[in-house]
């Protein structure tokens, strides 16, 4: 006997309680998506989303980007001059540097900064006549107030 009251209680226990049925239905509201983290290796690959089984197209493989290097002032120079014999013979900027391996805010930084470092001449050039401007500005002024006492002198005004 201790059996069939054990059998009944587990398949009591076993049935679900039944629901109460409500008259409204559930509003269906959205999941928020998850946002995955980028794999450590830097690889970000994109799923195409698919909706009522449609297939997605191939999407080109994205593009790897290289680390973060340091050139030396020999090697900034040399990929300078290679960027500009592109230029000159045509190719467009985003090309001559694409070739080259660098970016092109990297290009315009490295020109300004190679523009100011040659332009070191010109500034002690620059420094040089303005220091001649000063000397002469001062001879000038000598020279008109001796005249100016001169003339006072032969006309007599004090």
């Amino acid at each position: 006997m201790a059996d069939s009251q054990e059998a009944e209680a587990t398949q009591i226990t076993a049935e679900a309680p039944a629901k109460p049925a409500s008259a409204e239905p559930k509003k269906r509201v959205p999941r928020a998506t998850k946002t995955k983290a980028a794999k450590p290796s830097g690889k970000a690959e994109a799923k195409p989303s698919r909706r009522n089984g449609a297939k997605a197209a191939e999407a080109p493989a994205p593009t790897v980007r290289a680390g973060r290097r340091t050139y030396s002032d020999k090697e900034r120079a040399q990929k300078l001059s290679q960027i500009e014999k592109s230029i000159a013979g045509g190719a467009g900027i985003r090309s001559a540097v694409g070739q080259v391996g660098i970016s092109e805010q990297t290009y315009y930084q490295w020109k300004r900064n190679a523009a100011s470092a040659s332009g070191g001449g010109e500034l002690k050039d620059l420094l040089g006549l303005e220091e001649e401007n000063k000397r002469l500005k001062k001879m000038l002024a000598e020279r008109l107030r001796e005249e100016n006492a001169q003339l006072k002198k032969r006309l007599g005004i004090k």
